[in-house]
């Protein structure tokens, strides 16, 4: 049996910036993505604790370095600069390997610092 899991969470993440424009996806920091082994262009799943809104999409990497957390396309409506988002993705593993399983979780601060990390 197979069960699906939390692979990765970046927790309270700040939103810098929405492009409408933009094919779609979400864009983050290159970096944010590698600390909790987010891969390019992977599924992920966005909660706004602004607003409740809860959206699925796939990530874009970033300029490294820059704090990017970006809305684009249609996810633009979701949020906007300054909104808290938590950006999840999940994993299909065994029930043997998921007794055991610890999810890579980095926590945001306001300016998108990382204050806190797990399972790295």
């Amino acid at each position: 049996m197979q069960v699906t899991i939390l692979k990765s969470k970046i927790h309270r993440a700040a939103v810098t910036g929405a492009s409408l424009n933009y094919e779609g996806s979400l864009t983050i920091d290159i970096e944010f993505m590698q600390r909790v082994g987010l891969l390019p262009y992977e599924k992920i799943l966005c909660s706004n604790m602004a607003n409740g809104a809860r959206f699925e999409t796939y990530a874009i990497p970033g300029e490294p370095g820059s704090g990017s957390i970006i809305l684009n396309g249609a996810t633009a409506h979701l949020g906007k600069k300054g909104d808290r988002l938590t950006i999840m993705n999940f994993a299909l593993v065994s029930l043997a390997d998921a007794e055991n399983w610890v999810p890579r979780v980095i926590v945001m601060d306001e300016h998108n610092q990382i204050v806190d990390e797990r399972g790295i």
